[in-house]
């Protein structure tokens, strides 16, 4: 682990360089209420992994894929990772229309 502290010096001395009010230092937070929705939205996917798995149950997946994705939505925007905020909005989106298709035939 002593190789990560130069790379982390030099990441700090990089952003106090470009004086941005956009450009944010990415660490992965641990015990904070991120933290908390990270992890119980990886188990919601899991669950609806493991029901469509099943194949039997397919809104069952699509309600926890849901919650689990819009958990991971929010994770997103609080790091201000785009790349895991535009993923998750494009997969709510997409289980949004799966749920009203499978309950209205939209």
């Amino acid at each position: 682990m002593k190789d990560v502290e130069p790379i982390r010096e030099k990441l700090d001395d990089k952003i106090k360089l470009l004086n941005s009010s956009r450009v944010y230092k990415k660490v992965t937070p641990k015990g904070d209420l991120s933290w908390y929705v990270k992890w119980i939205s990886v188990f919601f996917i899991l669950i609806a992994t493991a029901a469509r798995s099943v194949g039997t149950v397919p809104h069952i997946d699509m309600w926890f894929g849901l919650i689990g994705t819009v958990g991971w939505a929010w994770v997103g925007f609080l790091w201000h990772d785009r790349a895991l905020l535009f993923l998750n909005a494009v997969l709510v989106t997409l289980l949004v229309g799966g749920l009203m298709n499978y309950y209205f035939g939209l």
